[in-house]
């Protein structure tokens, strides 16, 4: 705790005993644990704790009512945040920074919250393993639909299924290393020995770097698909699909078609209560068709009103690919 209260908490976000945190995110995971008790423990700051379910309205008036200058959204939240903003105004002049973690963070929620509140989305990747966020983007150097770079204090590397690194610009499954991973899993040797190997930690996301050196989310290796001979990454296609004005969330699967071979399945929840699914599809496909390569194109269209999440705000894509 106190590693990364220090390496990121202060080091990196530059949390201080004037400062006011508070956490969409609860305490029962890592990302929440770290911003609202041990940061704040950590610099003698302030925390603000919602006991209910956070939603656009409860967030709203707790940022109006407690004036945080740190606020720690979820990317499903941020969505929500920005429909609301639509009819909506509130003060968010005491805000200093907005981080988000714990699902990757759409390149067009980042670029609406700004246009709408003047605030940089602050996009890291944590894990409970290593207890809080590793890579990130911070104030001083940021880059937009990027992670960022390595938080000072951890080492990361990009490799192959061989386990070899890969070159600058290659996809692979990204290891890290740091003080704070965890030592082992409780109660299961044999997990413990395939994840974590003389000190590193194999996170199961795919990743590559790009030509300035930040980290680029590329999904995780079981939601990866492997469509028509070629590897593609279901978050590219939630990206663009993310753009899309009738779009307020989308989630993308892999589905067997006639032939049993595996297409892409888009799960849409739409940008209004009131549309027509297949004037909206028609346009959806028209817009992919500019974006993405053929083999990426989502084949089947699912409009639902809100997408299947855990706790923690995370898409639960094994319930989408069991429907």
């Amino acid at each position: 705790m106190v590693i990364t209260s220090q390496l990121y908490g202060v080091d990196v976000l530059g949390i201080a005993s004037d400062d006011i945190c508070f956490s969409a995110a609860k305490l029962f995971f890592a990302y929440g644990l770290g911003n609202a008790m041990t940061f704040p423990l950590w610099a003698g700051a302030t925390a603000v704790l919602l006991p209910d379910r956070a939603t656009a309205q409860s967030t709203f008036a707790i940022i109006e009512r407690f004036k945080p200058t740190v606020y720690f959204g979820l990317p499903t939240l941020y969505a929500a945040q920005i429909r609301s903003l639509e009819s909506s105004a509130p003060d968010f002049s005491s805000i200093r920074l907005c981080v988000s973690a714990g699902e990757a963070l759409p390149l067009s929620i980042f670029q609406r919250w700004h246009e709408l509140t003047g605030k940089v989305i602050l996009e890291g990747i944590g894990s409970t393993e290593v207890l809080h966020i590793y890579i990130t983007n911070r104030m001083t150097d940021f880059k937009p639909g990027t992670n960022g770079r390595v938080v000072p204090g951890y080492s990361a590397k990009i490799v192959n299924d061989k386990g070899r690194p890969v070159r600058r610009g290659k996809s692979g499954q990204l290891h890290v290393q740091g003080e704070s991973i965890a030592k082992r899993y409780w109660n299961n040797p044999r997990r413990t020995r395939e994840i974590i190997r003389e000190g590193w930690l194999t996170t199961g996301d795919i990743f590559f770097q790009d030509a300035d050196g930040y980290y680029v989310y590329q999904g995780r290796t079981d939601d990866m698909l492997k469509v028509s001979g070629s590897w593609c990454s279901p978050f590219e296609i939630e990206a663009v699909l993310n753009e899309h004005p009738s779009v307020l969330e989308a989630a993308v699967v892999g589905r067997a078609d006639a032939d049993g071979l595996i297409k892409p399945e888009a799960w849409i929840v739409p940008n209004q209560k009131r549309v027509d699914p297949a004037k909206i599809e028609r346009e959806i496909v028209l817009y992919c068709k500019t974006k993405l390569a053929p083999h990426e194109y989502p084949r089947w269209f699912q409009f639902v009103p809100a997408l299947p999440k855990t706790g923690t705000g995370k898409v639960q894509r094994f319930k989408l690919r069991a429907s």
